[in-house]
């Protein structure tokens, strides 16, 4: 057909891997996963991983959690809050975030 690519490829043949949203998914699920280590939460996010949606938009996806967990993360958060967590701006006026520490790592 006159719309077929000539070069061999098809839409079938894409990559997540040729996604810049790929990495910055997974980039910010191995933060994250770092942390939930540290917290010793790591067992209690079974489902977290990084996808891609068909648009190719990176998305971190968190699944489902038991009740208990979800009140954990929630006063960890309280405590980050209170401790100050946001109140460092960078020069753009947006708090740095852990994901990107961890890519300034890596």
């Amino acid at each position: 057909m006159p719309t077929e690519p000539t070069d061999g490829r098809d839409a079938a043949a894409w990559s997540p891997l040729d996604s810049d949203g790929w990495y910055a998914a997974r980039n910010a699920t191995t933060a994250l996963r770092d942390v939930l280590v540290r917290a010793g939460l790591d067992k209690d996010f079974p489902y977290l991983r990084a996808d891609l949606n068909a648009f190719g938009h990176g998305l971190v996806e968190l699944g489902r959690v038991s009740p208990a967990t979800a009140e954990r993360l929630a006063e960890l958060l309280r405590l980050a809050l209170a401790s100050g967590y946001g109140r460092d701006r960078n020069d753009d006026g947006d708090a740095s975030t852990i994901a990107e520490e961890h890519k300034g790592r890596a």
